[in-house]
């Protein structure tokens, strides 16, 4: 099998979408890290290379990962609870988290693995196969796939399938703008503190990843929005109360939240989150006035369930992946109250 790099391996290489010239050089515009290379450069990324005057993506459905997933698992709790997602990530990653749980193909250059090629027609039939329900592009960041995400999406929505993307929201908006036209359904992104640490620790600009959460959901995708709380980085009061108050303010009230707890990974070896401290972030969401705040990475707590924003009624009952839903009626609306409830079904 040739491998990632090789010129004459047609399938996982091919040219990038998103790109300008400037001054003799490429200018990337996938993402927001916007990277200028010369010939033979890689991008910060790791997947997207200048060949011979052009810029290429060295992982066109190049899958190091598949997995068939509750959709929980993202998470997404307000969209399709309870059916399957079948989920590919590949390699690389546009953010340097030294606490990447995903590290051992995120931190990883596609150049140094044989391209293992699934074309989007082969995904699909696969996720047919599985009785999935959807798609998901995710375990490293699936920004980075736009091109192969682009040709998928539309052949997923004619056997309606949804399409769904678990990522750090840096993208571009014209790579966005692209993914919505080509149906993209969700989006679960992290939000991993605020400007100080999201630069300091992913060498990135929170305030971009908020105005595509936006941008996203005023063209009617679904977002839901994940921090993992880590003690030392994101874990003071005054910075849990700024993302909580940005989320009300500039994504809307109903957009879940989800704190997961996290555990020493990669580079970072600060013990694991204390429960109490995801349950103190919790209460600061609620206080600042969003109406779902989820504990993630505790199974069996019952703040990963659903209840009523309103009457506080169970909506959804879930321990770990498995989901019974039974406060809901007309789909959407809580059979105590009559609430209309923000979850698609």
């Amino acid at each position: 099998m040739p491998s990632a790099n090789s010129l004459v391996d047609t399938k996982c290489i091919k040219t990038a979408l998103l790109k300008t010239t400037e001054n003799g050089k490429i200018r990337c515009r996938t993402c927001e890290q916007k990277c200028l290379l010369d010939e033979s450069q890689i991008g910060l990324c790791k997947t997207r290379k200048v060949i011979e005057g052009d810029l290429k993506t060295l992982i066109y459905g190049n899958i190091s990962s598949i997995s068939n997933n509750p959709i929980e698992k993202k998470p997404f709790y307000h969209f399709f609870p309870g059916t399957f997602a079948l989920t590919i990530g590949s390699w690389g990653c546009n953010f340097a988290c030294p606490w990447c749980q995903n590290y051992h193909i995120s931190k990883t250059s596609p150049n140094s693995h044989p391209c293992t090629y699934m074309s989007p027609e082969r995904l699909i039939q696969r996720a047919i196969q599985l009785k999935s329900r959807g798609l998901s592009y995710s375990f490293n960041e699936p920004t980075l796939m736009l091109e192969h995400a682009l040709d998928t999406f539309p052949k997923a929505r004619q056997k309606r399938l949804y399409n769904t993307f678990v990522t750090n929201g840096y993208m571009t908006l014209k790579a966005l703008d692209l993914l919505i036209s080509s149906g993209l359904d969700a989006m679960n992104v992290d939000i991993k503190g605020d400007e100080n640490a999201v630069r300091k620790f992913c060498r990135a600009d929170v305030n971009k990843i908020y105005r595509n959460c936006a941008h996203a959901i005023k063209n009617d995708v679904h977002v839901e929005i994940t921090t993992l709380i880590i003690p030392g980085v994101n874990d003071e009061e005054s910075l849990l109360k700024k993302i909580a108050s940005r989320i009300k303010t500039e994504l809307g009230p109903n957009t879940p939240w989800h704190l997961s707890r996290y555990y020493p990974q990669y580079e970072f070896s600060t013990p694991p989150t204390p429960l109490s401290s995801l349950k103190r972030a919790r209460k600061i969401g609620h206080d600042e006035g969003l109406n779902y705040v989820y504990l993630g990475n505790v199974s069996g707590h019952e703040e990963e369930n659903t209840y009523c924003h309103n009457c506080k009624a169970l909506l959804i009952e879930r321990h770990g992946y498995s989901v019974r839903i039974t406060g809901l009626k007309e789909k959407n609306k809580c059979k105590k109250c009559g609430e209309e409830i923000p979850i698609i079904l």
